[in-house]
């Protein structure tokens, strides 16, 4: 019974996978992590965004679009001024515990890392078995 039932659930799964595949990729830009840092709790216009990151217009126009298009970004125009915020909370806080996650994997490699260099300081091999 669970057989015939299999097809449907892994087209549905492997859609649902690409997408997440999809939405991912739009964080493969530091930058465009920087905008996320940026607007968690409030909503900023484009040219205070350029201004705080240091990045031209355009380029910043182009970021904000596809992070727009991919619905994690919602914006609003107020007269001559587009303000962007985050959409989902669950986005922001999605992101909040990545950087929480990877923040603790970075100190597990900046330790591993400290251990290969004592250990070559002192005319010996760094082994894994070490940890």
């Amino acid at each position: 019974m669970e057989d015939e039932a299999w097809p449907e659930w892994a087209a549905v799964k492997k859609e649902v996978l690409e997408f997440h595949a999809e939405f991912c990729k739009t964080f493969s830009s530091p930058k465009r992590l920087e905008i996320m840092c940026l607007l968690k709790g409030r909503e900023m216009t484009v040219s205070d965004i350029t201004k705080k990151l240091g990045v031209p217009k355009a380029n910043m126009s182009q970021h904000l679009n596809v992070m727009r298009m991919m619905g994690i970004l919602r914006a609003r125009r107020d007269g001559t001024n587009i303000y962007y915020r985050i959409a989902n909370k669950k986005i922001a806080q999605a992101c909040s515990l990545m950087q929480n996650a990877l923040a603790h994997l970075m100190e597990g490699v900046a330790v591993i890392s400290q251990q290969k260099v004592i250990a070559t300081m002192e005319g010996g091999k760094y082994s894994d078995k070490n940890n």
